[in-house]
């Protein structure tokens, strides 16, 4: 076999039960998307608004991801041929990794960022961590991209010099997480610490299929190695954005009703997991004053008013005219 340019999968002819399969798993992740998304959103309400963020970024994953599966399901329905051969490729077919690329460069940051949501850091350090994990994630992919469908053409030798990158922002992106982890682990509940764990665990063992698949992609051909590289991607995608985001979910849940009880937060409803209460319904605490005050301290509003586009100078000429 000829590795002067790495093979293709999108080039291979598929037999009838190769077309099949891939055909029934890009369906089954489709609805598993589909299914995820709903459960976000009704479960929305169950998190307290400190951990909103972690919610926000499960929409997202589920949405961008249901939707892409939408549009590679298309494209896979259109970007081959049945043909006496078997199932023969168009040019449309190579679309399909590349609408894979583009998802996973929105969901893997927000993944990151799901996961930073329910963490114990606070402040600057959250939001440099948060900001750092999402942009060496996304060249992770990015670089990944340029690899295996960019420079797909350019040979081997340059497909894995771009591996060699995306790998090296990969396990970059590790690291910031892994550093988030071992710095929460300390403030948690034992229960809370132990469903970030296995969170943390999923995710950054979950990525480890990718580097994988695209190194299998990189040294084999055919439409035996193409149909079981594209189920593997398949999987992985479900098991970790389904998987994760309901541990990350409970864990969100669970820190809210700990809130709760140690008087810190409010929440309207009781919260419960897998039929264990965590938490009566909190009430808004009492409104305190300063000492000696009858009134809260008002504060100036400056002039102008960006409700009705009015500058300062204007706001200033209405007062001196009125």
């Amino acid at each position: 076999m000829n590795h002067s340019a790495p093979a293709s999968p999108w080039a291979a002819t598929l037999t009838g039960a190769e077309h099949s399969l891939i055909l029934y798993f890009l369906l089954l992740a489709g609805l598993a998307l589909l299914f995820g998304f709903v459960r976000a959103y009704v479960t929305r309400g169950e998190v307290g608004p400190r951990y909103r963020k972690a919610t926000i970024a499960r929409l997202g994953v589920m949405g961008i991801a249901g939707l892409a599966y939408v549009l590679m399901i298309a494209i896979y329905l259109t970007g081959y041929e049945s043909t006496d051969a078997g199932w023969v490729p168009s040019g449309l077919a190579v679309d399909l990794t590349t609408v894979r690329f583009v998802e996973w460069s929105l969901t893997v940051p927000l993944l990151c960022a799901e996961l930073l949501a329910v963490a114990t850091l606070l402040g600057p350090v959250a939001r440099r961590a948060r900001y750092l994990a999402m942009t060496l994630s996304f060249l992770m992919i990015f670089t990944g991209f340029l690899g295996v469908v960019v420079f797909a053409e350019s040979g081997l030798r340059v497909s894995l010099i771009w591996f060699g990158i995306g790998c090296a922002f990969w396990i970059a992106t590790n690291v910031v997480l892994v550093r988030a982890l071992r710095a929460s682990l300390p403030g948690l509940t034992p229960e809370a610490a132990t469903l970030f764990q296995q969170a943390s665990v999923l995710l950054l063992a979950g990525w480890t299929v990718y580097p994988v698949v695209v190194l299998v992609q990189l040294f084999t051909e055919g439409g035996a190695w193409t149909a079981a590289t594209l189920i593997a991607l398949t999987v992985a995608d479900v098991v970790i954005k389904v998987g994760f985001g309901g541990l990350i979910h409970r864990v969100a849940k669970l820190r809210t009703a700990e809130d709760v009880r140690a008087g810190q937060d409010v929440h309207p409803e009781s919260i419960w997991i897998s039929s264990v209460k965590q938490s009566d319904a909190g009430v808004a605490g009492e409104v305190f004053l300063a000492e000696g005050s009858a009134v809260h301290e008002t504060r100036t509003r400056p002039l102008g008013d960006a409700a009705v586009g009015m500058s300062v100078a204007e706001a200033a000429a209405t007062e001196a005219s009125g």
